[in-house]
């Protein structure tokens, strides 16, 4: 990873050394170890970004750390950057600040949208922050054949992108049936890592036995997805690295560190998978892992391996993850090892935050070819409708604390044309999802239970993996206008109530990010969440947005919404809305 000239490379050697002086000498440090797992005091020397020694040195310029620890760059093992809704170069001033240097970023909904032009903007876009972002390639578009995409990546159209040096490999494989069917479409995706001697990263919730020994046996090295320690446990044992996840969806981290030991904990990395503003704004980035790691007993020095050198070594980062010499500058000075307070961040040996505050100016990529992306044919308010012949119905039936559903039952009012009858007593509303990417005019109507919404709709142009328009609400006027702002808008969040907007936040990169500040995008989430539960009385226990975001998600159990139609998890098929009419 070092991008030496023979000049830097001889410099270097004089300064670790002592022949010549340092540019940076960060003087009493506690050191923080994270190769013998311990703590020691001593004085920092860094030249053209890299650390040139630790010891007594001389510096053109001192900073004295005063006691503070001082620890490798916090790397985050797998995030999207689109969960946050913001661009990359926004998101590197939120959690620079935070300790966080390096971040292994899956572009997955960019490119599900914008194909291989997303991957483009995040690539350019990245290179516009202090935060060191290094891409893995999206394996999975689309993530299923059940929905329309704005793009089809195959094995074929990898081959460009998967040489770029600033791909690391592939992103998370969520096709596991693909894999451990050997599907001729699937082993020509993994031959081009292969063929790349790039890594896999993987997308296996729940898989074990001889069906994980497949998986792992096709070289994909991590997984994001455990829920239990059971199969954290089992899958360290078949060789994967274990990502324990605490994001603003899930919270899978405390839970995880049951399982963790002094002798698995190296198998182990922190990632946070989804970060939105109010998060961060409250709790900060991998910090709060690190905070979350200790205040459940566990060693602060192994935790910070999890989010240093574990991560370094699995993503073959090996110019970083430790303060040693040769290693890039990146630095973080802690308060203490219990809060994880941050006074200053170093990165490639450039002071970039202090105190809460990004140092740096902030200059972003054009937004031009991945603006919009809305391709909406002959949307009307009649493609809402049913044509029911009974009201007994499959229904999406929302299960408390996460985003998997239930397959559920009930027996609803129909008009005498078919069409379902709204009942304020009762918790169903219709949903619909509207393709966006390919004009081919779909959509596809079901109906939801758990959600609470009572007045109004609400339209988003985030519905994972593919991004079309996911609208819900208790009256086909209200829906269809919301859709219609929401194309008018090009994409983001859209509120309405008795034929009125009421709210709306357009998302102009893609319809699933903003172009505007991560303090803006925070309020106005706030006041949208605000709205949503005080004026169209969603249920006070869901969260409005994210929530609907997973309700097309058709690989996650038990029954999702597609522009395809009302799918089957389990079944892996199509079914009807009508009980009788399952096929």
């Amino acid at each position: 990873m070092r991008n030496f000239n023979k000049n830097k490379f001889k410099k270097l050697i004089e300064v670790s050394s002592g022949r010549e002086k340092a540019d940076l000498l960060i003087k009493n440090c506690k050191i923080v170890d994270v190769y013998n797992a311990e703590i020691y005091d001593g004085h920092i020397a860094i030249v053209d970004g890299i650390i040139a020694g630790v010891g007594e040195y001389e510096a053109d310029k001192v900073i004295d750390a005063c006691g503070a620890y001082a620890s490798p760059g916090f790397i985050d093992a797998h995030i999207h950057i689109e969960s946050s809704y913001l661009s990359p170069e926004e998101l590197g001033r939120l959690i620079v600040p935070c300790g966080t240097t390096t971040i292994i970023a899956d572009p997955h909904e960019i490119v599900n949208v914008c194909g291989l032009d997303g991957l483009d903007y995040m690539l350019e876009a990245s290179k516009r922050t202090a935060l060191d972002i290094k891409m893995m390639l999206p394996s999975c578009v689309p993530a299923t054949n059940y929905e329309h995409a704005g793009a089809i990546i195959d094995a074929s159209a990898m081959r460009r992108p998967i040489k770029n040096e600033a791909i690391l490999g592939l992103g998370e494989f969520m096709d596991f049936v693909g894999v451990t069917n050997a599907t001729d479409e699937v082993l020509d995706k993994l031959m081009t890592a292969y063929e790349n001697d790039k890594i896999i990263d993987g997308h296996c919730p729940a898989l074990s036995g001889n069906l994980l020994n497949t998986y792992v046996s096709a070289g994909i090295t991590t997984d994001h997805e455990c829920s239990t320690t059971k199969e954290m446990i089992e899958k360290i044992r078949r060789g994967m690295y274990v990502q324990l996840r605490e994001g603003s969806a899930c919270h899978d981290l405390e839970n995880l560190l049951e399982g963790l030991t002094t002798m698995n904990s190296r198998r182990c990395l922190l990632c946070s998978d989804d970060r939105q503003p109010k998060t961060i704004f409250e709790k900060g980035h991998l910090n709060d892992h690190l905070r979350i790691c200790v205040n459940k007993d566990l060693d602060p020095i192994i935790a910070i391996q999890m989010a240093t050198l574990n991560v370094a070594e699995c993503y073959r980062l090996y110019d970083r993850g430790a303060i040693a010499p040769g290693l890039r500058a990146d630095i973080v000075l802690l308060d203490n090892l219990a809060n994880f307070n941050v006074n200053r961040v170093f990165i490639a040996g450039q002071e970039v935050a202090t105190k809460d505050k990004y140092l740096l100016p902030i200059e972003k990529y054009s937004i031009n070819k991945v603006k919009g992306r809305m391709c909406v044919k002959d949307f009307s308010k009649d493609k809402l409708k049913f044509s029911l012949k009974t009201g007994d119905v499959n229904i999406i039936d929302i299960l408390p604390g996460g985003v998997l559903t239930a397959k559920g039952k009930a027996k609803v009012e129909i008009s005498e044309d078919g069409d379902f009858v709204y009942n304020s007593n009762e918790d169903i509303v219709k949903i619909a999802v509207v393709e966006r990417h390919r004009n081919t005019g779909n959509v596809a109507v079901a109906l939801i239970r758990g959600y609470g919404i009572k007045e109004g709709a609400i339209a988003i142009s985030i519905a994972h993996d593919s991004h079309n328009i996911i609208v819900v609400g208790v009256n086909d006027d209200d829906m269809s206008l919301a859709v219609d702002k929401l194309i008018e808008q090009a994409g983001g969040i859209v509120l309405v109530k008795d034929s009125d907007v009421i709210a709306s936040m357009p998302m102009e990169i893609g319809g699933i990010m903003s172009s505007k500040s991560g303090e803006w995008v925070s309020e106005t989430l706030n006041m949208i969440h605000d709205l949503a539960h005080s004026e169209l009385k969603v249920n006070e226990e869901i969260e409005p947005l994210m929530v609907l975001t997973f309700m097309s998600l058709a690989v996650i159990p038990e029954i999702k919404l597609t522009d395809m139609g009302l799918f089957d998890v389990n079944k892996m098929k199509f079914i009807s809305v009508e009980i009788e009419k399952d096929i």
